[in-house]
């Protein structure tokens, strides 16, 4: 393909894409195909002739489509909001048509300002000081592994140079709570820690939040039981109920024993664009590293995950790659992100978060998130107006946690009650909601937050439940 060729092909595209956007009200939200389908559709042998870049649309259109889950759709409340601005879409298609190759300064020095710049436009509006410097990850599952491997390598005074952990003679602990995201215990066994020394804290049962209290004893028996506290990862905005650890207390703690502290702000942190909702994580500044992804609930596409540190040298010692083929003779003057975390290639994620920022704007963001904000406070006191409905965690942000409970159901009944309403809906098309365990019994949770979800939406998703629970 030639430029010409793509010129025509990419007008076509775009203008697919900006239909596709325009229509998605009109499509179910959850894909109807059944396992295989889309395969089954897909020719069994590469092509080894040349398309026609229609016949390309058509079957983007007729096959994947169908395929496709739409979490742009203003009815989608599952998991959390997958926002994709169409702004940030245009920088992403900027990124991957420049082709750059991010695996130095030098190797493409505009890749590694821009996203310091954009890192530092995104400290300004969260509040943080300057003592954070960020950069842009895939995902926060990427983020958080690479906060425990520098919380390994800090608390083992940089074992990985000598016998790593196999070496050491005290085993290395890390503290969350079974709230967490499930990165969490993946990011604790990739690290090297072993299921054994993954330490789910307990929670106050409300609030499902860290309990400080139990945190400090369990460091404290671990100590006196011959093990070394090396990372601590609280939650800000938890997956499940979006509950919400005491930072602040948190962070005594861990400076009390010498502990990495990591924030996993990966949803909640765009509430941090608002200044009325930085309470939140009050006591972050004394963190020693963070991440939040923009590609959620702030909208700029996938994959963008922002991690900051306040001493980039610790990240460095413990990720720093030199080959003789990558030096020059600027290493002493600029950044060099391949040190900054696991992939020594990088994409130039930063013009998504540039293009997001520059072409919407900052107040405009601010005001759809507080939109959401206020959505979900209005579907939740609908519930907890309606008899034998019930929303079972506090509403900390935009997700609702709710149960429709009758006098006559408790136990496994209600459970497969609760399994059955939510999937009833889900497989209607009309709306996707994702279930979930809360103190080993089902419950449903209603992440509003999509960028098209207006009230009217969520006051759809209620008449739909209520008549759908009704029969």
């Amino acid at each position: 393909m030639n430029p010409e060729q793509f010129r025509d092909a990419g007008h076509q595209l775009i203008d697919w894409i900006a239909d596709y956007r325009k229509q998605i009200e009109s499509m179910p939200v959850r894909a109807q195909v059944k396992p295989g389908e889309v395969r089954r559709q897909l020719p069994v042998e590469p092509p080894q002739q040349s398309h026609d870049f229609d016949q390309l649309l058509a079957d983007l259109q007729s096959i994947v489509v169908p395929g496709v889950t739409q979490v742009q759709h203003p009815m989608h409340y599952g998991w959390f909001p997958s926002n994709a601005s169409l702004a940030s879409v245009l920088g992403d298609v900027a990124s991957t048509g420049l082709g750059t190759l991010g695996i130095s300064w030098e190797s493409c020095p505009a890749l590694t300002e821009v996203e310091s710049v954009v890192c530092d436009w995104m400290r300004q509006l969260t509040g943080l000081s300057e003592q954070w410097q960020g950069t842009i990850h895939d995902t926060a599952s990427t983020a958080c592994l690479t906060a425990l491997l520098v919380a390994r390598e800090n608390a083992s005074r940089y074992s990985q140079n000598r016998g790593g952990l196999q070496a050491e003679a005290m085993p290395l602990v890390v503290y969350s709570t079974a709230e967490a995201h499930s990165s969490i215990t993946k990011s604790a066994l990739l690290a090297g820690f072993g299921a054994d020394n993954l330490r789910f804290i307990d929670m106050a049962p409300e609030t499902r939040s860290m309990s400080p209290v139990a945190l400090r004893n369990t460091i404290a028996a671990d100590i006196e039981n011959g093990k070394r506290p090396a990372a601590i990862v609280a939650s800000v905005g938890s997956t499940g109920v979006t509950a919400i650890d005491p930072v602040a207390e948190i962070v005594e703690i861990a400076n009390e024993f010498g502990v990495w502290l990591h924030i996993d702000a990966a949803m909640a942190g765009s509430a941090m664009l608002l200044p009325e909702c930085r309470h939140l994580w009050e006591g972050v500044e004394d963190a020693d590293s963070i991440c939040w992804n923009p590609h959620k609930w702030m909208g700029t596409i996938l994959d963008c995950s922002l991690f900051y540190v306040k001493d980039p040298e610790l990240l460095i010692r413990a990720m720093s790659t030199n080959p003789s083929y990558l030096q020059s003779t600027v290493d002493d003057e600029v950044v060099q992100y391949r040190d900054w975390g696991i992939p020594l290639g990088r994409r130039f994620r930063a013009l998504k978060l540039w293009f997001h920022l520059r072409l919407d704007g900052v107040e405009e963001i601010q005001q759809r998130l507080r939109r959401d904000l206020d959505n979900a406070q209005w579907f939740a006191e609908q519930v907890r107006n309606t008899e034998y409905w019930q929303v079972v965690a506090p509403v900390n942000l935009q997700t609702v946690c709710i149960r429709h409970q009758p006098p006559d159901l408790e136990g496994e009944a209600l459970d497969q009650h609760t399994l059955q309403w939510v999937n009833s809906i889900n497989q209607s098309g009309k709306a996707f909601m994702s279930a979930s365990q809360l103190d080993g019994r089902w419950m449903v949770r209603v992440s509003i937050g999509v960028e098209s979800t207006t009230r009217g939406h969520v006051e759809a998703l209620w008449h739909l439940i209520k008549k759908t629970v009704a029969g």
